[in-house]
């Protein structure tokens, strides 16, 4: 195959306002104008290019290639900053939602957006972890930056079997943390205990009968990819001066509180953007990725590799609720 010549998927969308998802032949003239030309050697399959390949949400733009991921090698740079042989991550941004994604042979993105791949990871590991690896270490982060400490007890992981919850409990584990896996799911006990769970808990539990605005306090921390009223119960429940990062609103959009938790707890409700993160904070992410916040499990339990001929199955799974851990799409 030449560099100008690759297959992708694309989302394209009648005068009638109905629209496909199909395999196509491009160039690479088809690709938005960028300094790093990216030939994708991977991909990866989350809930947000479920919204937009099945669901026909988020999208801003038609045609459009989706995918809010991407690794690969660069081919073509006129940045200074990258070269030809380069490996990079691309996350977030307008990727996969206005601008072409990672369903692709090839892509071509602004060079500010690329991240140089760390040492310690391989570009497949990249994109294990991908988007839903980078939120699920960036919310570590962010609980640890907020004094979150394995001897301060046990931290609750919600939604634990999708791609932000399985990372994250893989990595709280294996930094010594007591985890609490919280999923719908009761088949996938072992396989969350393998990751590191020392308990498993139905989501039902995590919400009371009648709202209260304080119940006792339970957790030192929570990752919740959730929200709704699974993240009100997680407010009332927090330890004193403990923290939440909030990732997610797989659980609804609508989150009924008071300030009590807030003035007589201290606790805090950490937001966790992975999209608009800003580059020097999104660099670090990486690199602890790759180093003390690498998950265990990476290239075992984790994941589940895919071709791009089989990715508009993985998209129907995961958008209705069938998939666990990661799904990554080989591109090359």
């Amino acid at each position: 195959m030449s560099m100008t010549n690759f297959r992708a998927y694309v989302l394209e969308q009648t005068e009638q306002g109905t629209t496909s998802f199909a395999m196509k032949q491009l160039s690479i003239d088809d690709l938005h104008e960028g300094e790093v030309t990216i030939r994708v050697a991977y991909s990866s399959v989350n809930y947000k290019d479920g919204m937009a390949a099945v669901r026909n949400q988020i999208i801003k733009t038609y045609p459009l290639i989706p995918g809010i991921d991407l690794a690969g090698t660069v081919e073509h740079s006129t940045d200074l900053r990258f070269q030809a042989g380069d490996e990079v991550i691309v996350t977030g941004y307008g990727l996969g939602v206005s601008w072409h994604g990672g369903f692709s042979e090839m892509a071509r993105v602004p060079a500010d957006w690329a991240v140089p791949l760390p040492q310690g990871l391989t570009l497949r590991e990249a994109m294990i972890l991908g988007t839903a690896g980078f939120t699920a270490g960036l919310s570590v982060q962010r609980l640890e930056e907020h004094g979150l400490r394995p001897e301060h007890g046990p931290v609750l992981v919600t939604g634990a079997t999708g791609g932000v919850g399985s990372v994250a409990v893989d990595i709280l584990a294996g930094k010594g943390y007591e985890v609490v896996a919280s999923t719908g799911k009761a088949e996938e006990r072992h396989y969350l205990q393998e990751l590191g769970a020392k308990t498993v808990i139905d989501r039902h539990e995590l919400s009371g009968a009648e709202p209260r605005a304080l119940n006792t306090s339970r957790w030192a921390g929570a990752v919740d990819p959730v929200g709704g009223t699974t993240l009100q119960y997680i407010l009332s429940t927090l330890q004193y001066g403990a923290s939440v990062a909030t990732s997610g609103m797989t659980g609804g959009g609508e989150v009924m509180t008071t300030v009590y938790p807030f003035i007589l707890r201290g606790v805090n409700w950490l937001g966790i953007d992975s999209v608009q993160c800003p580059m020097e904070q999104r660099t670090r992410v990486w690199h602890r990725l790759a180093n003390d916040l690498k998950p265990r499990h990476l290239n075992g339990r984790l994941v589940r590799e895919i071709t791009l001929e089989q990715l508009p199955a993985a998209l129907h799974q995961i958008v209705e609720g069938n998939m666990r851990g990661r799904t990554i799409v080989r591109c090359k």
